[in-house]
């Protein structure tokens, strides 16, 4: 369905609005990972926003749409959106990484709204896999999503997992891809090419939509295009940009990994006004 100008801008507002917390929280812990985690900021603020059912008051209800961070170290996305959306108060974040702190650098149960922990790359998409075959087990109308790197597919798991939705017809079943060309050791193609991706989702039976993943329209119009598909699961390959919204973080790999000092992250909270 269209989404009117005035949603389009409302969720850009809370995208910043989490660019701004991911900036913040990171440069408090001195540590995390802030390029993956504001590469992925538009398609979590539309999901989490607009798209996803969920009910924050109560994390455990049966009959909510699931979400897993199978690239669990960009987490302060994960925990900013589930702050904003209510799971829990905002200054909590603050406690990054914190020695006892319920919002540690890799997800996990503490967590209000995470239901599996994540981190070890690779093995999300399997997770997204349990759960959707669950809800057709169980015959509840619930949709599942999954956050992936593109770094992390060159992991031998999520193809079998990939090849094991198709063939179950998980159409439930949503992968969305951070396409941000970037991994810990450098450039993606240069480590292990990933190309020609489209072709390859397509081959193990996947619905494919190819898209800007800044582009907050193209993120609503695939989530729905998704939640249509039939038969099959479905693939969003967001193309997007590391960084992304701080310009001297945007396709910095030394970012990947990096917290901003206080100088560095002044500069990028001004530039996320």
């Amino acid at each position: 369905m269209p989404y009117p100008e005035t949603k389009i801008k409302e969720l850009q507002v809370k995208a910043k609005e989490l660019r701004r917390l991911i900036v913040r929280m990171i440069a408090r812990a001195g540590s995390g990972h802030p390029g993956g985690s504001l590469s992925a900021t538009d398609l979590i603020a539309a999901l989490y926003f607009q798209v996803l059912r969920h009910k924050p008051a109560e994390p455990g209800w049966g009959e909510r749409d699931r979400f897993h961070m199978s690239k669990g170290h960009c987490c302060p996305l994960w925990y900013a959106a589930l702050a904003l959306s209510g799971y829990f108060p905002v200054e909590k974040l603050m406690t990054l990484r914190e020695l006892g702190s319920m919002l540690q650098g890799h997800p996990d149960r503490r967590t209000p709204g995470v239901d599996v922990a994540s981190g070890s790359l690779g093995q999300g998409l399997s997770v997204a896999l349990g759960m959707s075959l669950a809800a057709k087990i169980d015959k509840k109308d619930y949709r599942v999503y999954c956050l992936m790197g593109d770094g992390e597919i060159q992991e031998g798991n999520i193809w079998e997992a990939a090849m094991a939705s198709s063939h179950n017809k998980c159409d439930n079943l949503c992968a969305i891809l951070d396409y941000n060309g970037f991994q810990i050791d450098g450039k993606v193609k240069d480590i292990m090419n990933l190309e020609p991706l489209a072709d390859k989702w397509k081959a193990f039976g996947w619905h494919l939509i190819d898209i800007d993943g800044h582009d907050m329209k193209k993120i609503l119009d695939a989530y729905e295009q998704a939640r249509k598909i039939k038969g099959k699961p479905t693939i969003i390959i967001a193309h997007t940009i590391k960084g992304k919204g701080v310009t001297f973080m945007e396709n910095v790999v030394d970012f990947h990994g990096r917290a901003p000092t206080k100088e560095e992250a002044e500069k990028a909270l001004k530039e996320l006004e």
